[in-house]
């Protein structure tokens, strides 16, 4: 495991000492790669204020518009949510996230996802994550502060990559990364459309069940390779049966 391959992601975090306490609690436990979505202010001095000699990761910290933009390149996805949503998503603890990330191999690229403040990610962010994070706080006082909530996945983290190390075969195979992945699932909307799969009243929620089956699989590059290229074969024939409906009919 490489701590340098994770990247914790902020969603529209809207106080920005919140960004520079989580900046504080990466750095204390060995992480730099710091990514905000739609942040509400930054940079602010606020966030340099509390980050309290972070500065460093504040400032190599990338600012992008859209989650999409933040995940690109990653290949794990863990998305935290202080409530279970309904989606049967794969659930973790920090010490079993950590467990996960400790097999994986040292060039997989991982993101760990956080919410909003007071209303955590959306149900569409959720399904773009293969698990989620619970931490199992205290059910009848559970709020945790966002940069609480990095610095204890983050403490768990370290921890795993300074127990010793068990000599376990890691996965030789690439995961596909998640820019990847969103361009296989509107391939497969496209095809599901033609062949009149999709229905038109409820698209989303079939995309949505479709997306959890994969997420589940967790998809290498050579397999999503394979899923389009049957894909593409599908919407060829689609094509060839076209045409010999026209040629049939101009005959």
């Amino acid at each position: 495991m490489s701590l340098n391959s994770i990247r914790i992601i902020l969603v529209a975090t809207s106080h920005p000492g919140n960004i520079g306490s989580a900046a504080r609690a990466m750095k204390t436990m060995g992480l730099n790669s710091l990514y905000l979505v739609n942040p509400k202010s930054f940079p602010d001095y606020k966030a340099k204020e509390m980050a309290a000699g972070a500065d460093d990761v504040l400032e190599r910290a990338v600012v992008t518009e859209t989650l999409d933009e933040a995940l690109i390149g990653c290949q794990l996805i863990l998305g935290t949510s202080a409530r279970p949503r309904g989606l049967s998503l794969p659930g973790l603890t920090p010490s079993s996230c950590a467990d996960l990330i400790s097999q994986q191999a040292d060039r997989t690229q991982i993101a760990i996802v956080f919410g909003r403040e007071h209303a955590g990610l959306t149900n569409e962010e959720l399904l773009k994550c293969h698990y989620h994070i619970h931490i199992p706080s205290n059910p009848e006082y559970s709020s945790l502060n966002l940069a609480q909530a990095v610095q204890i996945i983050a403490y768990e983290l370290r921890m795993k990559m300074l127990a010793p190390k068990a000599e376990v075969s890691l996965r030789q195979d690439e995961y596909a990364a998640a820019d990847e992945i969103e361009q296989f699932y509107e391939h497969l909307r496209e095809v599901f459309i033609q062949i009149q799969f999709l229905k038109a009243s409820n698209p989303r929620r079939l995309m949505q069940r479709v997306r959890r089956l994969f997420n589940r699989i967790n998809l290498e590059k050579t397999e999503v390779n394979l899923l389009r290229g049957m894909l593409s074969q599908v919407q060829k024939s689609l094509e060839w049966a076209r045409k010999g409906e026209v040629s049939e009919g101009d005959s």
